[in-house]
């Protein structure tokens, strides 16, 4: 099955879930973005905060919109903090530059989306999100 078809993007968001709940982290809510920076699907856990689509959405969106993801993302804005904000104006503040915005490969390496997780800490949403893109035996990029 090639790219991220629904069935994977729902699987990616369920066992991102379930790792979630097994680190036993704060309510999550993940979102699972085409390689066009599309959303394919999104779930918001019980408890999450109503604005948790929208962060989610930076994450992804900043992974698959630049080609990197959020650790990366994060580092580029610590050494050159007018590229980040240059680049979230062109896409209209929609960036959110932190881990928690992961890069999803297939093993050619090519960028098939993006995954956004939020709710917990930056580094453990990036931990539940690999593990849910592990899943469904595709490569993540945090």
């Amino acid at each position: 099955m090639a790219g991220l078809s629904l069935r994977r993007a729902r699987t990616i968001i369920r066992k991102t879930l379930e790792k979630g709940r097994e680190l036993e982290l704060k309510p999550l809510s993940v979102i699972v973005l085409d390689a066009g920076g599309h959303v394919q699907a999104f779930e918001r856990e019980d408890g999450a905060s109503p604005g948790r689509f929208q962060i989610a959405h930076g994450k992804a969106y900043g992974a698959v919109m630049l080609g990197m993801a959020g650790t990366a993302q994060m580092q580029r804005a610590e050494a050159q903090a007018y590229f980040i904000a240059a680049a979230n104006g062109v896409y209209g503040g929609q960036l959110i530059p932190v881990p928690g915005g992961i890069l999803v490969r297939d093993a050619k390496g090519r960028v098939l989306g993006a995954v956004g997780v939020t709710g917990d800490t930056s580094d453990n949403d990036a931990a539940a999100g690999t593990a849910g893109i592990a899943a469904v035996g595709l490569t993540a990029e945090i």
